[in-house]
Order: C-alpha cells, then sequence, then structure tokens
C-alpha cells in the first residue's frame, strides 16, 4: 500500500524514516509492504534520500490512485482541515498527529470519514508515543469511564521538575527547557496550558461520546507559579504538577479543566518527572489505569503515527467503528461550578481582622501560616465561585490560587 505524507517537519520526517528503516518488520507485521509515495512540503529538501517523494501540489497526491493513506504532520488548523477533508473525501484514510485540528474539528472530521467509508486515525494526537486513543477506545470499551486525567505535556512537567528539584525560578526552567529543545523560541502553547487542554478536550470527546471543544474551557497555565508555592506545597506532602482533566459530575455534566495542581506525594501521578508524561484513566469495572511515557519526540510521536497506519491496513476494507457525537450544549459545566479544595496564598495587612473576615465569609478554612504580610490557607472543597465571591468578600488580595488533585 502506498503512503503520502503531508508535511516534512519533526514528525513527518520521522515517519518517513521509520517506514523506511523498518520496511521488513513493518511488512511482517501487516502482510503487506507499505511503500512512500509522496511527501507535500513548501520546503525542498536537496540531498535528503527523501527527496524523490516531495511536491508542493496537494492534488499530487489527491488525484493519485494508488495511494491509500494520507498521513497529515503539518500542524494547525489550516491548511491541514481543508486538505484532510479532502483527502477523505477522495476516499484515502487519514492518520495525524495534529492536536488542534482534531480538538478543533474532530467530529466533522470523524464525520467525513463514515461518509466515505475510510479511517480517521490521531493515537499520537494525545500521547505521542504513549497509546491512550486506543486503549481508551478499544481495551477499555467495556468501562463507563468516570475519569481521565493526566499529565500531557512534557515542556510543563520538566519545568516543574526544576522548579521543585533543583529551586530554579519559572523564568530560568524555561530558558533551560528551550536551551534543551523542549520549549519552542514562543512557549505560550505549554506554558499556558493550550497544548493540554487541546488534548484533555479529545480524551473527553473519546471517553464520553461528545465533541468538546477547547474554546470555553478553563485553562490554567504555570507562568505565574512561583518557588513560594512550591514550598507550600512541599509543606503539605504535595508536589505542583499541570493537570489536564475530565470526569462525570453526579448531575449528569462533565467538567473539563487545565490547571497546577496539588498532589499528595503518595499518588502515582507526583512522580512523574522531566519531560514524560501521564494519563490516568477511571472506569468502573477497571479501576485506575496509569499509561506513562515520552509525551513528544519525533521517534515516539512517528511510531505512534506508523501504528495508526497499520491499522487503516487491517481496516482497509472495513471501516473501523470508531469516534463520538457532535458537541451536546450544557454538557460541560462551568468551572465556577465544579467543586474544588484550594491552597490559597493572600495579602494581608497583618490585622487579627483578616483572619476574622476570612473565617466569617469562608468557614472552614484551614489556616496554615500567617507572616504579616500573607495568609496561606486551604479551603473546604466548594464550587470554584464560591470560594472566589468568599474571598472577594473578605477583602483579599489572592496572590495565587491552588486545586487539590482529587484522587478518586
Amino acid at each position: 500500500m502506498n503512503v503520502a505524507i503531508m508535511g516534512f517537519g519533526v514528525v513527518g520526517s520521522g515517519v518517513a524514516e521509520v517506514l523506511k528503516n523498518n520496511a521488513a518488520v513493518i511488512e511482517k507485521k501487516c502482510g503487506v509492504s507499505l511503500r512512500l509515495s509522496h511527501i507535500l512540503d513548501i520546503r525542498t529538501f536537496p540531498g535528503s534520500p527523501f527527496a524523490p517523494y516531495m511536491t508542493r501540489d496537494v492534488n499530487d497526491i489527491l488525484n493519485d490512485a494508488d495511494t491509500d493513506i494520507v498521513v497529515e504532520t503539518m500542524g494547525g488548523t489550516e491548511p491541514a482541515f481543508t486538505f484532510v477533508s479532502a483527502c477523505l473525501n477522495a476516499g484515502k484514510h487519514v492518520v495525524t498527529s495534529n492536536k488542534e485540528l482534531v480538538a478543533k474539528k474532530g467530529y466533522q472530521l470523524l464525520e467525513l470519514a463514515k461518509k466515505n467509508g475510510v479511517n480517521f486515525f490521531f493515537e499520537a494526537a494525545v500521547g505521542g508515543g504513549i497509546p491512550i486513543i486506543r486503549p481508551l477506545s478499544r481495551c477499555l470499551a467495556g468501562n463507563n469511564i468516570t475519569r481521565v486525567a493526566g499529565i500531557l505535556n512534557g515542556t510543563t512537567n520538566f519545568i516543574l521538575t526544576k522548579m521543585i528539584v533543583e529551586q530554579m525560578d519559572f523564568a530560568a526552567a524555561l530558558r533551560l527547557a528551550q536551551q534543551n529543545g523542549y520549549a519552542e523560541k514562543d512557549p505560550t502553547a505549554d506554558v499556558e496550558g493550550i497544548d493540554a487542554c487541546r488534548k484533555i478536550c479529545i480524551l473527553a470527546s473519546l471517553a464520553f461520546g461528545s465533541h468538546v471543544y477547547p474554546d470555553g474551557i478553563f485553562t490554567e497555565g504555570i507562568s505565574a507559579l512561583t518557588l513560594d508555592d512550591v514550598a507550600a506545597a512541599e509543606a503539605l506532602g504535595c508536589v505542583i504538577k499541570l493537570i489536564a482533566q475530565t470526569r462525570r459530575l453526579e448531575n449528569g455534566k462533565i467538567s473539563v479543566l487545565v490547571s497546577p495542581a496539588l498532589i499528595k506525594k503518595t499518588h502515582l501521578l507526583s512522580g512523574i518527572s522531566d519531560v514524560f508524561n501521564a494519563c490516568l484513566i477511571t472506569g468502573d469495572a477497571v479501576g485506575d489505569v496509569i499509561m506513562v511515557g515520552r509525551g513528544a519526540g519525533k521517534e515516539a510521536t512517528a511510531s505512534a503515527v506508523v501504528g495508526d497506519i497499520i491499522d487503516c491496513v487491517d481496516h482497509s476494507s472495513a471501516r473501523k467503528t470508531f469516534g463520538w457525537g457532535d458537541a451536546v450544549p450544557g454538557l460541560v459545566e462551568d468551572i465556577d461550578a465544579v467543586p474544588a479544595a484550594f491552597l490559597v496564598r493572600a495579602e494581608t495587612s497583618g490585622k487579627d481582622s483578616d483572619t476574622a473576615a476570612l473565617a466569617a465569609a469562608l468557614p472552614g478554612c484551614t489556616m496554615l501560616d500567617s507572616d504579616g504580610s500573607t495568609l496561606l490557607f486551604v479551603t473546604p472543597s466548594l464550587p470554584q465561585g464560591k470560594i472566589k465571591a468568599a474571598l472577594n468578600a473578605a477583602s483579599l488580595r489572592v496572590r495565587s490560587m491552588l486545586r487539590f488533585f482529587e484522587e478518586s
């Protein structure tokens, strides 16, 4: 079978290399040989062993009846959405690693694949080399999934590890991440939680059966975290991780959010360090299942893409039942209505009246420290909106507000 690649960056070139270097192994496993037919990119790569396959015209792929599978590794929404849609309409299976595309356009593309009797797969879009999509959709299909949560961004996990273990401040840890190639020159998508938001939206869509769009999802990154926050977490026997999570609530709705969270050191997620990622899935039959590995990187992500290509080969004559329905209005609960407990650091004048005002506005708080300028306390578990309203009523200026991760 012939495979075309759209986008010859880090991931696309990795896919080409895996297909070339592991051709014999892949043929033995899937029963057919996989051959490159085209590589679409606006750039030229003189001297590359893949130069003979290069094209700048997507029509070379669309009009090639012998190209059966198309891999999209361009990134972004456009022109990726237009090109992928055209490939599906042309009766070609599509595999992508593009998390932004799946998070924003996944339902539409799944519907196009269904209409045209082909497959649209995206294992690499969430966990990189960590298998998450296939286990969630297949291995755990007999479960009522109640929660998916995890560390889904290696850049932020590396930065937080440096802050926790080596007491680097955020700016220094970010510079080191950029020097090591873990963070982009513009790290906004990583450090502000945007990347993790796209991934948890995909997982929420798959777990709960309706498309969850990233627009409007509560998303908080790590750029405002300080070493004072790290020390406060340590004093409570916790570490701070950027957690993307979704769960089924008692009222039938779901919560979806990304934020720094306090995790007890006894919990499995607390020990996931450096650029490693982890995903925790909770099902009513299986309980907790956790998958750990490198969530990004050329080879790891290419491995997941090639796995999807082989899945396309296995389902080339009979489309695989896979995906979710359209968005359901009101399915995602307003974040202010979702209960949580928080560790709060707030400015104080040092007067007893500040503590009294807090106790009156938010009964049940546990005071941890007061140094004359800062109050450090833990709130009871209440809807986030009620807690924020109470802090405003107490006239406290909040410096940081970190939620506790619920272990179950």
